[in-house]
């Protein structure tokens, strides 16, 4: 990478921008916001406008492995070990199979978006941050509430399929798993957010290590070193068949439909992925850790989620009735069930125990996510002043709580519909909010490369360059749009509508446009143009970051080099 030194049309001196811009700007407060301008000349913008008078006080205290499992672990919940299954159910393996490809390469475009833009200015909460400053600050305040709250209320549905999970073993009230889960996940996130990383240390090494378990599993299932020493291969994609007939839909059209169907349940599994960014703003050395921690999404993408769909279409039929029971515990996992089919003991049980893992860990994750995403709006003056504030070890206690109070919203679990019903409707507001969001960060990234290119900032000269720049933020963009607006698309097939289907799938479109247009009516905020978009303010300054030690062993390096 180059260390030429480039300038800003609305910048006085020039800068390094690899280095730091430690020559010409002050920082400000370095906890996790400094909105310092030091000698940056920026026309016709005002921080005290745009971004708040205050700044935030959340410490930096993530290190590197925390940020290597938050990334590893993020998003590997209950709809990758148990979602999958109905999914298949619907699409069949080769629909299973694309579903996750098309809806992992939205994301991987997702994240080298939001790794540049991380990397260079970290803030706490971050996305609706980055709204406010490159698109609008309305568009700032309706991703904050739909992002928001589609993670806020993800704490209740992690919480309720974790009640669900207990169910495989036994008959015990839900509300207990669901209390015991609530407090442990409240009891994480009112600690130093070290707490909350060496948590995701732990969950996360649990849920890879079974993942990567299952796969090695499966290929033994399908090699016929099973047991009952049965070689399947890819009999049961010819037996009952690659792609299932949506509906009865017979025909190529049926396939599209399932495909289609699957997409929705691939991007419940996604959402989450992008949990390591919101800890920009915590994180010791973005810098190092951010880039790393980006690059890395990729190959998990593809063992966790693309060759994992593929395997599960090779262990078990797209109609075995369980896949579709509903069950939402092990019973219904297809892992699970092409374990049973080949006879191997006691293995059930064993991934019952991580799946519940996986569901309480990425409900501990939502209550941070949620709570930072309200330290960002109190930061940006869309919530009061009093949600940013923190306590001695840097915790915004008064967010953290705001966010946990969507935890109980589990309890509706325990209705007449029962905790599968609960989940379902939950898991499918919180993806429509999810891939809304998706959506304005890939436009988020457009508006600063646009602003880049305005402002003769050569992008090498940046501490992490997204790849394949602009089309895959324009990819992620589209595609997010179009899930979207097919999420529903069932209910509008001949004999199939249902009303509370069809609000659940689509009420999360007026909950983006609503506080939208509010904000823009009663605020009158206006487009950012390219040229006066602010590209310098809160940037990190990597000097301040303590020294990083690489590891020396052999088995240090290559931990190092695999995470």
């Amino acid at each position: 990478m180059s260390d030429t030194v480039y300038s800003s049309s609305n910048t006085k001196e020039k800068f390094n921008l690899r280095d730091g811009y430690q020559q010409n700007l002050s920082y400000g407060d370095q906890g996790s916001n400094g909105y310092g301008y030091g000698d940056v000349e920026q026309p016709n913008i005002k921080a005290e406008e745009v971004f708040g008078s205050g700044v935030g006080s959340t410490k930096r205290k993530l290190n590197r492995r925390h940020v290597t499992f938050i990334g590893l672990g993020g998003g590997i919940g209950t709809g990758l070990f148990i979602g999958t299954g109905a999914a298949m159910a619907k699409a069949g393996p080769a629909g299973l199979f694309l579903a996750f490809l098309f809806v992992g390469a939205i994301i991987w475009a997702v994240m080298e978006s939001l790794g540049e833009i991380a990397t260079l200015i970290p803030q706490a909460g971050t996305f609706p941050h980055y709204a406010t400053r490159f698109i609008d600050p309305a568009v700032g305040f309706t991703l904050a509430i739909s992002y928001g709250y589609c993670y806020t209320i993800a704490i209740a549905s992690e919480v309720s399929a974790a009640a669900i999970v207990v169910s495989y073993w036994t008959d015990i009230t839900p509300a207990v798993v669901i209390t015991v889960s609530l407090v442990l996940i409240f009891a994480i996130n009112i600690m130093s957010v070290r707490f909350f990383g060496e948590s995701e240390v732990v969950t996360a090494s649990i849920k890879v290590i079974c993942f990567i378990g299952l796969v090695l599993v499966s290929l033994v299932i399908t090699l016929g070193g099973a047991p009952n020493h049965d070689r399947i291969g890819f009999r049961y994609w010819k037996d009952p068949g690659a792609f299932t007939n949506y509906n009865g839909i017979t025909g190529s059209t049926g396939h599209f439909l399932g495909f289609l169907a699957a997409l929705v349940n691939a991007s419940f599994s996604f959402i989450g992925v992008e949990t390591v960014v919101i800890a920009a703003g915590e994180t010791i050395n973005p810098h190092k850790y951010l880039p790393k921690a980006t690059k890395r999404v990729t190959y998990r993408i593809a063992i966790f989620y693309i060759v994992g769909a593929l395997l599960i279409g090779m262990i078990v039929p797209y109609n075995d009735p369980a896949l579709a029971s509903g069950s939402g515990n092990a019973n219904s996992s297809p892992w699970v069930l092409g374990i049973k089919r080949a006879g191997i003991p006691a293995l059930d049980s064993i991934v019952n125990a991580c799946i519940l893992v996986s569901a309480w860990s990425a409900g501990n994750s939502y209550c941070y996510i949620g709570a930072r995403i309200i330290v960002a709006m109190a930061i940006d003056k869309q919530l009061p002043s009093i949600f940013k504030k923190t306590n001695k070890y840097g915790v915004p206690y008064y967010a953290v709580i705001a966010s946990f109070l969507f935890g109980p919203l589990a309890y509706l679990s325990l209705g007449s519909g029962g905790a599968s019903q609960a989940f379902t409707w939950i898991l499918t507001l919180s993806t429509v909010a999810g891939l809304l969001a998706w959506m304005t960060l890939s436009i988020c990234y457009l508006r600063f490369y646009k602003a880049c290119k305005v402002q003769n900032i050569d992008r090498n000269s940046l501490p992490y360059k997204g790849r394949f720049q602009p089309y895959a933020a324009w990819f992620a963009a589209i595609g997010s749009l179009v899930i979207t607006l097919i999420s529903g698309f069932s209910v509008f097939l001949k004999g199939n509508w249902n009303t509370s289907d069809f609000i659940a799938n689509y009420i999360g479109i007026p909950i983006y446009i609503v506080p939208f247009v509010l904000w823009k009516i009663f605020k009158k905020t206006s487009f950012r143009k390219a040229s006066e978009i602010d590209l310098w303010s809160g940037r990190f300054d990597p000097s301040t970051a303590p020294e990083d030690h690489p590891p020396t062993t052999w088995w240090g390096k290559t931990l190092d080099w695999i995470f």
